[in-house]
């Protein structure tokens, strides 16, 4: 939701995580760390990659995932019922898993920052 922030191992920067030749295409001249931008450009992407007629296909192309797909549509059709719900997800903590356990990435965190290994909550 926003709240990581820094460079993925890909080189995908920004808010909405875009790697340098995707903002090329669909930045359109903007700050690939500025909200607006990120979420405009993103919008672009989304539609010359088959939206708004089919989302899952354009979420597929951002995410070659199928469980990602289902997990976007999901919190769009939660967020679609009760936009109250974003403030719920906003708050959740985010764990990342590693080959050494999962670990809290604390809101903010960069790529410079440090983590440390933490369990998963019950599921």
């Amino acid at each position: 939701m926003g709240r990581i922030r820094g460079n993925s191992s890909a080189g995908a920067q920004g808010p909405m995580q875009f790697i340098p030749s995707s903002w090329a295409a669909y930045g359109a001249g903007g700050d690939v760390n500025d909200n607006r931008d990120a979420i405009l450009a993103a919008g672009r992407y989304l539609k010359a990659a088959g939206g708004p007629a089919d989302m899952a296909k354009a979420i597929f192309a951002y995410n070659h995932d199928s469980g990602y797909v289902t997990a976007v549509e999901s919190y769009a059709r939660n967020l679609l019922a009760d936009p109250r719900a974003y403030e719920g997800y906003y708050h959740w903590q985010v764990y990342y898993r590693t080959v050494d356990g999962a670990v809290l990435l604390p809101e903010g965190y960069t790529t410079g920052g440090t983590i440390g290994p933490r369990s998963l909550p019950p599921t």
